[in-house]
């Protein structure tokens, strides 16, 4: 026998063998092969590009912004985001992670993709009770029926990695219970290989198509995630951090039934951020909510350094601050502590300043600092519209002067369709740092417009004083001798009150001295 046919018979015998225990492994499930997924992912992208060539490259098309090119390609586009979402939500898992970020990525996507994909969100596709329990048996090593004394089948929120049900332990405690899905962790490795492979198709087709940054992101962050005792651990760590914080809550850990896979929590009653109704039946007040939000992530990114990365509605609840609790007014619950952004006092330091440099419509430090993150040549600008969402008209004029309305938010997305191989390029370059960042303040910006809060003057007032006090403490480090530390601690206060000054001023001048009163307060 020829050592060719040897080879071409070894890895035949080698796939088969493979698969078998693959099956074996995954309880024979054949939507966890790998080459199953990835045989209907590459299908899917096929299919997806066969639509593009039949309905919108089949001809030449001399006006592109003709009404007929302009109606055909957004149902182009919202029949190729179908296909994904189906991909998604058969492959699961990973799929669903990506997903959701392509949700999110309204300044960078057509809007039928990031429409289409958003349910994603809060409707991923969930799992049987029985496949969590198998989890459960293997990982705490007892029975359901032994531990639990209900279990609510119905899941409070079902996710990416995991899903969240509501159950009540032998010894009355109420808790919710996160377990992973079965086969995600067996999976992510093949998965993301499978759309690296994908990634590097796609833009070799379209050359504008720059995603390898989310490939690289993914295969970063994933193994973190699916680590749930890492999660404990966050969410420990973040509530000792900011315990000052009377109205923010995060449930406790119940650390004796949490494993890699498994994560008991307090059970935390609470509305979605986003759920209207909920919040004007508990007459709660949207910019309450939105300030200590603002107040919250301002604090994260550029005092703590320590940022939680997936502020979607589902993962932020919030309430009446319970009688005696310390707080007041709306108490705001933080769930799902699985990522987080660890930036560094040099990050922060560079982007306090390019944000001041923003606020202050300096364009020369927007320039500077822009490229201290790592953003080259011309894109300050740019990169500058992608860090505060606002069209670069808004930001040379000011963006905490200039509101925000329905022509600007139509003006961004037919901007970023124009310079969407540029923003590809920004994303490939900057500062791996910012990509947690942006995704962040992406997701932020999108529950202060469901609120209808995103005009308001508190949140560049909380910003800009978190960005004075970060770069006062850097400076204040870096000091040599004590009339200097002493000179730096001065500059900050005097930065702080001018600050105040200033915004009570606005205050006063929009009739929001009420308001104003009691940011200073």
């Amino acid at each position: 026998m020829s050592v060719r046919r040897l080879l071409k018979y070894g890895i035949a015998g080698g796939t088969v063998l493979g698969t078998g225990l693959s099956l074996h492994a995954n309880d024979y499930d054949i939507n966890s092969v790998g080459i199953v997924r990835l045989g209907r992912a590459g299908a899917t992208v096929f299919d997806i590009a066969t639509t593009y060539k039949a309905k919108l490259y089949s001809r030449e098309w001399p006006d592109k912004k003709a009404a007929e090119y302009v109606q055909l390609k957004s149902e182009t586009h919202r029949a190729a985001a179908e296909k994904l979402l189906d991909l998604c939500r058969t492959n699961r898992g990973v799929y669903i992670k990506v997903g959701q970020h392509i949700g999110a990525l309204e300044y960078l996507l057509p809007p039928e993709y990031v429409n289409t994909m958003k349910v994603l969100h809060s409707n991923a596709p969930q799992n049987p009770v029985e496949d969590l329990y198998r989890v459960i048996r293997q990982d705490l090593r007892v029975e359901p029926d032994e531990l639990f004394e209900s279990f609510d089948p119905q899941p409070l929120g079902t996710a990416s990695l995991a899903q969240v049900h509501r159950a009540t332990l032998r010894d009355g405690r109420e808790v919710a219970v996160k377990v992973q899905h079965p086969y995600v962790k067996g999976n992510s490795i093949v998965d993301i290989k499978t759309m690296e492979v994908l990634v590097k198709l796609v833009a070799w087709t379209f050359p504008d198509f720059k995603f390898q940054w989310l490939v690289d992101e993914s295969k970063r962050n994933l193994p973190v995630e699916l680590d749930f005792a890492n999660e404990g651990r966050n969410a420990d760590k973040v509530r000792e951090m900011f315990r000052h914080y009377r109205w923010l809550k995060i449930p406790g850990v119940i650390w004796e039934y949490t494993t890699s896979r498994v994560l008991m929590m307090e059970y935390t009653k609470g509305g979605q951020v986003n759920d209207l109704e909920y919040i004007q039946r508990e007459r709660l007040d949207p910019y309450d909510i939105a300030n200590k939000i603002g107040q919250l992530y301002a604090n994260m990114i550029f005092l703590k350094g320590f940022v939680h990365s997936d502020p979607h509605p589902g993962n932020i609840l919030v309430r009446k601050a319970a009688p005696g609790s310390g707080g007041s007014g709306t108490e705001i619950v933080l769930l799902d502590h699985g990522l987080y952004a660890e930036l560094s006092e040099k990050f922060r330091y560079n982007y306090s300043k390019l944000w001041l440099s923003i606020l202050r419509v300096d364009q020369a430090g927007m320039k500077k600092y822009a490229q201290a993150l790592g953003v080259e040549g011309s894109m300050w600008g740019l990169f500058a519209c992608m860090v505060t969402g606002r069209p670069w008209n808004s930001v040379i004029h000011g963006v905490d002067k200039v509101q925000q309305d329905d022509a600007e938010k139509e003006l961004i997305q037919n901007e970023g369709k124009l310079v969407l191989p540029h923003i590809s390029d920004v994303l490939e370059k900057v500062d791996r740092q910012m990509l947690l960042v942006l995704k962040t303040n992406d997701l932020i910006r999108g529950i202060e417009t469901t609120l209808k809060t995103q005009n308001r003057m508190t949140a560049f007032w909380v910003m800009s004083k978190c960005c004075v006090k970060s770069i006062g403490s850097q400076e204040y480090l870096s000091a040599s001798g004590t009339w200097t530390k002493l000179a730096t601690c001065l500059q900050e206060q005097w930065a702080i009150l001018k600050l105040n000054l200033y915004y009570l001023y606005r205050g006063i001048v929009t009739l929001h001295l009420f308001s104003a009163l009691k940011m200073i307060l």
